[in-house]
């Protein structure tokens, strides 16, 4: 028995670097099959969230420069209120009798 461990812890160190390159292919393997999986994800992710995009660009080009308007204020009532910074000409003049 005490001629034959030698053998034994011999083969088991010689057949540890082939054990090492295999579980270093499966885990190149593994992050290659990760990757592709988030690729399809955000490819899937970007075809469905397309129309939205397109829809802020309609909504944009409807409201023109943001930077025109004040900020949101909400009124006791519930109301809110988006005012312009500057009165836009030709526009008729608000009636102040409610």
């Amino acid at each position: 028995m005490k001629r034959v461990m030698p053998y034994v812890f011999a083969s088991v160190l010689a057949a540890m670097p082939a054990m090492a390159e295999e579980q270093n292919r499966d885990l190149a393997e593994g992050l290659e099959k990760l990757g592709e999986g988030a690729r399809l994800f955000l490819r899937g992710l970007q075809s469905e969230m397309e129309p939205v995009a397109e829809g802020w660009g309609i909504l944009v080009d409807k409201l023109g420069d943001f930077s025109l308007y004040e900020l949101p204020e909400v009124l006791p009532n519930g109301d809110i209120i988006i005012r312009r910074k500057e009165p836009v000409d030709g526009l008729p003049e608000p009636e102040t009798d409610i």
